[in-house]
């Protein structure tokens, strides 16, 4: 089991910390006496320590102090709302995390055995000195994600070629779609599908709503503003090679926010946000702007087949958490949703077979929870329950 030391002298924070469940946690308001502490006594012994903020001068001599005795502790900064300034700063000096000083118990626990549950990660000795949280995706599955992808590309490889004729005779384009996703580790990278969109796209813009999106609660009174300005998927894929996947400017102020399938105005996003936080998922049913062979092979999976590529890349899995866009990734860093990005992304996985199951109707938090569910619980055989359910349920009760 890991240590865990207390470094400072708050009252409330003590009292909560003696409440930790079978932990006995060590206090000081000395950060000699921490570093005395957390010095090993046999090997691979760590420690946890929650840092207590207080004079920023102070914390960081003493932060650096430990950092050079003690190359074994992971520190937690116990802090209320810093600056980005003032959490570089931090972040230099050697702190690991921060965790809000209204904590509770639940929460401080559940930090505790967070870290523990990847100590062999966390404090692996040939790692650098200043370690960030990382998730290594195992042998086995990565193994296997190889071996899978190689032969299924081999197999349908007739099945690529005649959707790639299909796309290009029904509507000009490029016959592959790029979009930046965000997977494990939350990791950016260019994510494969066939195009199922028309290239005027744009001019099909007006015809969505809110109420297309499966994920956002129904208010009559409200409208889901979009862009009938120019944008096409071409003009995604310009801005992706430029560098602006996540944003563009249209005229000299409004800034709008891209996904794949997805565009937003800035100022709606930010009118919406607390809404959006709630529901941070996007997904358009009866999509206008999807051509027909769009929808076929939307409703069969086949526009997925390209990221076989990616899986033989290493940038995702055969089964995992989906990857998404940045601006839905952006709004689960909290720490509730931090371990969907410590699993693998995936092609297909847990939530997508319970949808499918449930006819489809499933709301924002219930994804979130089985991807957080599959990144805690996944292995071998669970992984193969998911392939088989996927083969079986791939035909889309819905068209989204």
């Amino acid at each position: 089991m890991i240590g865990v030391v207390y470094l400072g002298n708050n009252p409330k924070t003590q009292e909560r910390l003696k409440y930790i469940p079978g932990q006995l946690v060590r206090m000081t308001n000395a950060y000699k006496d921490a570093a005395q502490i957390c010095t090993p006594h046999v090997a691979n012994e760590h420690f946890i320590v929650f840092f207590e903020r207080n004079v920023r001068s102070e914390d960081i001599t003493a932060i650096t102090y430990l950092r050079k005795k003690c190359h074994n502790v992971y520190i937690i900064l116990i802090t209320d709302n810093m600056s980005n300034e003032e959490r570089d700063i931090y972040m230099k000096c050697g702190i690991n995390d921060t965790i809000l000083a209204e904590a509770s118990v639940t929460e401080l626990n559940k930090k505790i055995q967070f870290i523990s549950d990847r100590e062999n990660v966390l404090f692996d000795s040939e790692r650098p000195k200043y370690r960030i949280l990382k998730f290594k995706i195992p042998l086995w599955k990565r193994a296997f994600d190889i071996i899978f992808s190689t032969l299924a590309i081999i197999v349908l490889s007739p099945i690529f070629i005649l959707t790639a004729i299909a796309i290009k005779l029904e509507s000009k384009g490029p016959v592959l779609f790029k979009s930046k996703r965000v997977g494990t580790n939350y990791t950016i990278f260019d994510f494969l599908k066939f195009r199922s969109m028309y290239m005027d796209a744009e001019e099909r813009l007006k015809e969505l709503s809110k109420d297309h999106n499966q994920y956002t609660e129904n208010h009559e009174d409200e409208e889901l503003k979009t862009i009938t300005a120019p944008l096409g998927e071409q003009a995604e894929q310009d801005m992706i090679d430029m560098g602006m996947e996540s944003m563009m400017m249209i005229g000299d102020e409004e800034i709008m926010l891209v996904g794949d399938d997805f565009v937003m105005a800035e100022s709606d996003f930010s009118r919406q946000k607390e809404e959006q936080n709630n529901n941070a998922f996007v997904k358009i049913e009866n999509d206008p702007r999807v051509t027909k062979v769009g929808r076929f092979i939307r409703k069969y999976s086949i526009d997925e087949l390209p990221q076989l590529f990616n899986i033989l890349k290493g940038d995702m899995s055969v089964v995992g958490n989906r990857p998404l866009p940045l601006y839905e990734a952006e709004k689960l860093t909290a720490d509730s949703s931090i371990d969907r990005f410590m699993a693998p992304a995936g092609l297909t996985g847990l939530w997508q077979v319970e949808e499918r199951g449930k006819g489809g109707n499933m709301s924002a938090e219930e994804r979130k929870q089985l991807d957080i569910t599959y990144g805690q619980t996944y292995n071998f055989l669970l992984d193969m329950k998911i392939i088989l359910r996927t083969l079986t349920a791939f035909v889309q009760k819905e068209n989204v």
